[in-house]
């Protein structure tokens, strides 16, 4: 009877995990087919829009554009192009195509926004998730909305927003400059940072959440994946997405629908239509029937609230929602329940001091033994991988057996530290003082991070298994059972975040696992304990971790589905006729050898620096022969001194297609104002120090010829100012000789690459 429980044991604690996480995303397109949402017709669209990169200023770009512009025409849709100029501190700027569409509601109230960019990441993502997936998530939702002949009670205005990519600027024109914004309630914004995985939930609100997590309730979401330490997380980050700029310069409320799953994909030219996970798009599908129906047609005019909620995933009830007004009434019961349980259990013989006290050896042995194999372990393998330096994101194409191996290898260090614990004390005893770690944290959370205070409910579910063990005659078999019924919750809302930390932040972070999975595991002790055939389990879990280690080797190298980035630029210093390769790699490849072998490389290059999302600078630079380019052709304007101020205005015109320049100066001076084809950077104080290196990115659109930049401070300053200017046109140029990549290779994400630089002194 002791195997048949310990296998049914495991099963329930098997079948929670698989529940976890299929409970997070469809598996078929059976939950669209109430709202009649053809997923065919969106990756009809997905097709057209993803066949090339279609980055601010390219010429696929504008294809998109019209595309979009004609579906919603042939929807019906009023429709308007939003051409503006705009520029965001500091310092950025660009000339926008946002595309609205509009749907009339009944009413006069607050309307609706579905949001979304139509922009791909510069120069080589074909954008087929981020955010293709959301733009055809838009498009076919609306028509299956419109196709039921709902009139809804509110306006909805479908934004397609242009240059998300290079700083939100979309966002920015419209938010600034667009007079529906006054007259916005919520903002629905689809977005990707990966190319597939369950879409999660995040809110965007300057005030408390309660009334929109109790809307988002109502909207009976399929697959609602959410939390409310995601939630927390996510404000106290420098967030970056288009509706952030909403929430911080129009205080509109909104939630973000987004995908992380795949990270490897993210800005990557390996974001295509074919590896879209089409249950990722399915669900974001769902959010957006579900959302549309119910928001279209309440009051958006009262969605601040004056409570905050704490939410999570909770079986069967999907989510479970409380405000946070119970955290400290819950965290007081729990210890007093906690003290009177170690009382009665001391009392009634349940419990032995010295088996507590074996309890908190135990617990920090574990935590040290799992923390330090798993840090020292990854710093092992990315020593013996050098290559993975140069995925700048964190996650590697074998990253999931990665953390399937570290799992199931901390699994192992705890049943092998355990079982020897398990000789001398009971799995009851060794599990109170881990409780009262949990309530360590749980205190600490009250304080500093109020939405994670759902980790209190494992806690009282532990508590209360614990009572019903003291009161009822259940000997091991049962006992065990019993505990592994009430660690249902436990194992569902916490299972899927040992895979969403490292997938979101990078394989570095796998000791967040490592810390999650003991504090899971402690709460199990007395289900383990009971385990029959435990060295068989314990030996099992040592053999899967040494399969997924293997199989991530045997994973580890790449082709043409899983490729290797490299970065290779050309600079050029026009004045000195000086001409450098640069690459971003740590590590040459058989691509960047052919640049670098045949000089001294100087590592770290520190004359140029570019744009780059993780800070990455040039690590590899040689010598490279001058060649003599067409350069941007400067003019000043005016050059004038007014009042003790001098105004300097510049004229640059492009004599080649240049996808962006940057104004960098060698010294530091002050300020007074700055714009960019006739539009002023919003300066957050009357004056703005400059420092030595760029401070100021302009990326041309497809329709600009010149740009005209004017600069105002002291009149006694005549600082250096440089020109330098970018074209993503290496590989195209005929002015070079190089093998290009094997099919294996890619262009890096993140970086600048692939480009022809050159820079030059503005003669003042």
């Amino acid at each position: 009877m002791k195997n048949f429980f310990t296998f049914l044991s495991i099963l329930i604690i098997s079948l929670t995990v698989y529940v976890s996480f299929n409970d997070l995303i469809p598996s078929s397109e059976k939950p669209l087919d109430k709202y009649d949402f053809s997923i065919e017709n969106a990756l009809d669209h997905l097709r057209i829009i993803s066949k090339k990169p279609h980055y601010t200023g390219s010429e696929y770009h504008s294809v998109v554009r019209d595309y979009i512009l004609n579906e919603l025409k042939n929807m019906g849709l009023e429709t308007e192009i939003q051409n503006q100029m705009v520029t965001r501190f500091c310092c950025v700027g660009t000339n926008t195509s946002n595309i609205i569409g509009t749907i009339k509601g009944s009413s006069n109230g607050k309307s609706l926004v579905l949001l979304t960019h139509y922009d791909s990441r510069h120069h080589a993502s074909f954008g087929a998730s981020d955010a293709g997936s959301g733009v055809v998530t838009i498009l076919e939702g609306v028509r299956s909305f419109l196709s039921k002949n709902t009139i809804p009670i509110n306006d909805i205005h479908l934004v397609f927003t242009d240059a998300e990519e290079i700083g939100l600027l979309g966002a920015q024109a419209f938010v600034k400059n667009h007079s529906l914004v006054d007259n916005i309630g919520l903002v629905l914004n689809f977005e990707a940072r990966g190319s597939g995985g369950p879409s999660y939930m995040l809110m965007e609100t300057n005030g408390k959440n309660g009334d929109l997590i109790s809307e988002f309730i109502n909207a009976e979401p399929g697959f609602p994946a959410a939390n409310s330490l995601m939630y927390s997380i996510y404000k106290m980050l420098p967030n970056d997405t288009d509706l952030t700029v909403f929430r911080e310069q129009a205080n509109i409320n909104g939630f973000n629908f987004a995908f992380i799953g795949d990270h490897f994909d993210y800005h990557t030219s390996l974001d295509t239509f074919d590896r879209l996970d089409r249950n990722t798009l399915i669900h974001q599908a769902d959010y957006i029937m579900s959302m549309l129906n119910h928001f279209s047609k309440i009051n958006l005019s009262n969605l601040d609230s004056e409570n905050d909620y704490v939410y999570l995933n909770f079986p069967i009830l999907k989510m479970l929602h409380y405000p946070y007004s119970w955290i400290y009434p819950l965290l007081i019961f729990s210890i007093i329940f906690f003290l009177f349980i170690i009382y009665l259990g001391l009392a009634i013989n349940k419990l032995s001091i010295q088996g507590i006290l074996n309890g908190i050896l135990a617990l920090t042995i574990s935590l040290f033994t799992c923390l330090s194999i798993t840090i020292i372990l990854w710093k092992t393998i990315s020593y013996f991988n050098p290559d993975y330096a140069d995925i700048l994101h964190g996650f590697t194409y074998n990253g999931y057996y990665y953390i399937t191996a570290f799992i199931f290898l901390n699994i192992f260090c705890l049943f092998s530290i355990y079982y020897r614990f398990f000789k001398n004390s009971s799995g009851l005893d060794l599990t109170i003082m881990p409780i009262g770690f949990w309530l360590i944290i749980n205190v600490l959370i009250s304080i500093y991070l109020k939405g994670a205070a759902y980790f209190i409910i494992p806690v009282n579910l532990v508590l209360f298994s614990i009572l019903l063990i003291y009161f009822s005659n259940f000997k091991g078999n049962k006992k065990m059972l019993l505990w592994t019924f009430f660690s249902v919750p436990l194992i569902y809302i916490f299972a899927p975040q040992l895979k969403m930390f490292p997938v979101g932040l990078g394989l570095d972070n796998l000791f967040i696992t490592s810390f999650f999975l003991v504090l899971i595991f402690v709460l199990l002790l007395p289900v383990f304990s009971n385990f029959a055939f435990r060295n068989q389990i314990k030996n099992l879990t040592l053999l899967t971790a040494i399969v997924f280690f293997a199989l991530a080797f045997l994973n580890n190298d790449y082709d043409v589905n899983s490729k290797k980035p490299n970065s290779i630029l050309y600079y050029s210093d026009l004045d000195s006729k000086q001409s450098y390769w640069l690459s971003r790699n740590e590590n040459l490849d058989q691509f960047t050898s052919q640049f670098f072998q045949k000089n001294d490389s100087i590592q770290e290059a520190s004359f140029f620096s570019s744009s780059s999302k993780y800070g990455t600078p040039h690590k590899q630079s040689a010598l490279a022969d001058f060649i003599k380019f067409s350069s941007s052709d400067i003019q000043i304007l005016k050059d004038t001194i007014v009042e003790n101020k001098r105004n300097l205005q510049l004229k640059i015109s492009t004599e080649r297609k240049i996808n962006k320049i940057d104004l960098t100066t060698d010294d530091s001076f002050v300020l007074n104002s700055m714009s960019v084809q006739g539009v002023e950077f919003e300066i957050e104080k009357s004056e703005f120090k400059i420092n030595p290196g760029q401070f100021l990115t302009y990326y041309l659109s497809y329709e600009d010829k010149d740009v005209t930049i004017e600069l105002d401070f002291e009149e006694n300053l005549s600082p250096s100012l440089n020109l330098i200017e970018t074209s993503f046109d290496l590989f195209e140029s005929e002015k070079f000789n190089f093998k290009p990549r094997e099919d294996y290779m890619m262009p890096m994400p993140f970086v600048n690459t692939d480009a022809i630089v050159l820079s030059k002194k503005i003669k003042l």
